[in-house]
């Protein structure tokens, strides 16, 4: 059997004792007495805060300090000291669970203390007997295991006392995050969930509402800070700022008080998330509810959200609509019969029955004459109805219930697994140290159906979510909303019914509490400068940028085919522009092209008529009719650049536009050459006529024309024109053009068409002053001076159009080009042929007698 050691702060208690031998000392303080106690085999120990207070003193260390005295029996923890003694009684009856051996408790109060837990943890290890001998550090531990206490605070110092004696301490209600840490706890263990998870989970509450601007307060101990501290880390990674955050602690000043109140009232956040315990809380609650602050929206932690004493209270009606994670609900078959089949007669000389029967029944057993009535014993607590006897809410105490079964199924297996190996007696029963390896390994199922095993010392995180709704006679009832199984997937683990919610001022509609309202799709979040993130704002999205979120932080670009809509929130394909035939600029220059080859159709026409004429004939009627065939193809290719871009357009409009024109100034420079060389024959001893006859203009006219074939023909081999799709131009827009393919084919064909208007130009240009009445050449002059006027401003045109502008300079350069060769040539004799027929005679045409020797004529003698 292990010895006891006996721990260093239980000698400084001992440091001042009177010793009779070297061997024995005697306390001079007063020893630490449980105030419930049962002897078994094996003893559990458990610390509860049964009274709320100590009633401190000042001692002037001039005599023995009397015993410490506690005020305000609280009623909560009572019930929990009972329901471990009924756990205990349950199991010494079973059949089933330490069969043989049975158990018995000690159970100390610490009043709410640090310093009384510590008292309270070192005499559940020594004991408290006020005399020490040999003996006593041969003795093993006085308890095997230790269930408490409720508050974090005091179970970090028990847990630090006990935890080098690998004496175990199994918690119903410390709920730090920092207790997890087993290298500074390695023998605590707790059936509630650590405040880790709970954090985490009010964190996610809060953002599943859309509080992104909220307060805090808290608890000023380890409950409060770290509670507060993990909520804050869990808050940021959600996107959830806190404006402010309090601390307080029920010994607080009304000043203290007061100043925490005017933080709360001044903020704009209208959603506070209270990580505080109910017995810091109460005084905070009725300064509100003394100054009548109503309209917050309260996010509660599990110490306060189930709190009958808190609930209860009319006065805490602006609590209405709180939120918050409590522990599964569980039910207790015979707890309640047990609860109130207590009373003081079961224990006479037991304080703590008497005052607890006191305090529940408004009464004194004590006859001193006051308006206090007498305690007659007769008083039955199944009349009853408050915290201690209300088994509706057995959140908390169903943690105990499975603490002390945790440690009787740890002792049970233990104890089997002893007896396997070797038989043992009621006097070598196991050390805590055992019972420490096998509570790690324990796994059952308790009596409510709940899984029992533990992580790390922690169990698996399930809250249940609890809503405060006003019942009929003006008190809040707890409404279960939802739940919280961190074992289950991610997008289940938070599960809220929020239909069936009630809000602060008992609305139905979910409060809004934000820094800055939503930024709408369309808009991103643009933080404002020295202010937390949640206060932003709402900046548009750029062209071609959109958000389809809320609160989007940043605008998507759209992909190159898209382009953002209207309202920023959506990618639209961009809006394909090219020259069509049914908007306005494409109609209009389809109706001109359309008339220039129907006039060009009607000269023909005329022409046809009139070919026997002296005006026809005086212009060689052959390479006039050509020409105006060239001219109806010159129009007509124009409309090959109206419509969308395909392969085929694409080849057939430049080709097509190259071919023509140049059979068209072939015809031209045809004529000015007939022209020049008709008035050069009649030269005495000149035979040139005969080098430059018909055939001779029509090989001429052809030879020209195949050129440019073969320009094409080796462009649309080597690299033809193609669609292609601009996107440089614009950006809100996708330009579909004909790509030229190959820049040298297409500036090639244009050049090509430039050399033989400008050779023809210069040829006009000679034979524009020959004698003769109707000399064609000023008109060819004319017709090619505005050819080229228009090509040349064409180019640069063309160059800085954008999109179906380009294809439109095109079309129009063809077009005016066109009517230019058009009018200038044609129109004169037109306006002879059917105006001035009179003017149509040879006569008229051979104004001077050396002049008419052009082709088709006879000489005038």
């Amino acid at each position: 059997m292990a010895k006891r050691t006996v721990s260093p702060l239980l000698l400084l208690l001992y440091g001042a004792c009177v010793t009779a031998t070297p061997q024995v000392c005697r306390m001079l303080s007063h020893p630490v007495l449980p105030l419930l106690s049962n002897d078994r085999d094996i003893h559990i120990g458990a610390v509860f805060s049964l009274h709320r207070t100590v009633v401190l003193k000042v001692y002037p260390f001039t005599s023995k300090p009397e015993p410490t005295k506690c005020i305000s029996i609280n009623l909560r923890e009572f019930k929990f000291a009972q329901t471990l003694i009924f756990a205990i009684e349950e199991i010494n009856n079973s059949t089933q669970l330490l069969p043989g051996v049975t158990l018995g408790y000690k159970i100390f109060d610490a009043c709410g203390s640090v310093s009384q837990t510590v008292l309270s943890s070192m005499a559940l290890m020594n004991g408290y007997e006020e005399t020490l001998h040999d003996e006593s550090c041969s003795k093993p531990p006085f308890v095997h295991a230790i269930v408490g206490e409720s508050s974090s605070s005091p179970t970090i110092g028990m847990a630090s006392l006990v935890g080098p004696f690998s004496i175990p301490v199994i918690s119903h209600f410390a709920t730090c995050a920092c207790l997890s840490d087993r290298k500074r706890f390695p023998t605590f263990f707790r059936t509630i969930p650590s405040d880790y998870y709970q954090s985490k989970a009010l964190a996610q509450l809060v953002k599943h509402f859309g509080w992104t601007w909220v307060g805090t307060v808290r608890s000023r101990n380890d409950y409060g800070n770290n509670g507060i501290a993990a909520f804050e880390k869990m808050a940021e990674q959600e996107g959830i700022c806190i404006e402010y955050s309090e601390t307080i602690i029920r010994t607080d000043s009304q000043e203290q008080l007061q100043k925490t109140l005017e933080v709360i009232k001044k903020a704009t956040a209208r959603v506070v998330v209270a990580f505080i315990s109910s017995a810091d809380f109460i005084p905070l609650l009725k300064l509100i509810a003394q100054q009548n602050i109503t309209g917050l929206q309260w996010v509660a932690s599990e110490s306060w959200i189930t709190s009958r004493v808190i609930a209860d209270k009319i006065e805490y009606s602006f609590l209405t609509g709180a939120v918050g994670f409590a522990v599964a609900n569980a039910k207790i078959n015979g707890l309640r019969e047990f609860l109130v089949t207590l009373h003081p007669d079961q224990e006479p000389k037991n304080e703590l029955l008497r005052e607890f029967w006191e305090t529940v029944f408004q009464c004194s057993f004590r006859n001193t004459g006051s308006v206090t009535r007498v305690c007659t014993g007769s008083e039955h607590l199944t009349e009853l109805q408050n915290e201690y006897t209300d088994v509706s809410e057995l959140r908390i105490v169903n943690k105990v219930y499975t603490a002390v079964y945790a440690i009787a199924h740890a002792l049970h297996n233990l104890i089997n697994d002893v007896k396997s190996v070797t038989n043992i007696s009621k006097g070598d029963l196991p050390t805590p140290q055992k019972v420490l390896d096998y509570i790690r390994d324990v796994n059952f199922t308790a009596k409510t159906g709940e899984k029992i095993f533990f992580l790390s010392g922690d169990p698996v995180a399930k809250y249940d979510l609890v809503n405060w709704q006003p019942a009929e006679d003006g008190s809040l009832q707890f409404k279960l909303v939802g739940v919280y199984d961190s074992s289950l997937p991610s997008k289940k683990i938070l599960q809220i019914d929020q239909e069936i919610m009630v809000w602060a001022e008992n609305s139905r509609q979910v409060p809004v509490s934000v820094c800055s309202e939503s930024c709408p799709p369309g808009t991103r979040k643009a933080v404002q400068k020295g202010r937390p993130v949640c206060c932003y704002d709402c900046i548009q999205c750029a062209d071609g940028e959109i958000s389809n979120e809320t609160d989007s932080s940043d605008c998507i670009p759209c992909d190159l085919e898209y382009w953002s809509n209207e309202n920023k929130d959506k990618c639209v394909l961009k809006v394909i522009e090219f020259l069509s035939y049914t908007e306005i600029m494409g109609i209009v220059l389809s109706i001109c092209s359309v008339f220039g080859a129907l006039s060009s159709k009607m000269v023909y026409f005329v022409f046809y008529l009139h070919k026997e004429t002296p005006i026809v004939r005086a212009n060689n009627s052959e390479l006039s009719f050509l020409l105006l065939f060239s001219l109806t193809l010159c129009f007509l290719c124009s409309l090959t650049f109206i419509g969308r871009p395909t392969e085929w357009s694409c080849m057939l409009r430049h080709t097509a536009f190259g071919i023509t024109f140049v059979l068209c100034i072939s015809c031209v420079l045809g004529k000015t050459i007939v022209v020049l060389m008709a008035f050069r024959a009649t030269l005495p001893g000149s035979n040139i006529m005969k080098w430059f006859g018909p055939l001779q203009q029509r090989l001429s006219v052809v030879s020209l024309t195949l050129i440019q074939v073969l320009i094409c023909l080796l462009w649309l081999t080597l690299s033809p024109p193609f669609p292609h799709e601009n996107m440089n131009y614009y950006r809100e827009k996708i330009i579909l053009e004909c790509h030229v393919g190959s820049d040298v084919g297409f500036w090639s064909v244009l050049g090509y068409i430039g050399l033989l208007s400008i050779l023809c130009f210069v040829l006009a240009f000679l034979a524009r002053k020959l004698p003769d009445n109707f000399n064609e050449a000023k008109f060819i002059t004319f017709s090619m001076l505005i050819f080229c006027a228009v090509w040349i401003t064409f180019i640069p045109a063309y160059i800085s159009s954008p999109g179906k502008f380009t294809v439109a300079m095109e079309i129009f350069a063809i077009i005016a080009s066109s009517f230019g060769l058009l009018f200038c040539i044609f129109a004169p004799k037109c306006y002879i042929i059917l105006l001035k027929p009179e003017q149509n005679t040879k006569k008229n045409m051979m104004g001077k007698p050396l002049m008419p020797l052009i082709p088709g004529m006879k000489t005038r003698h």
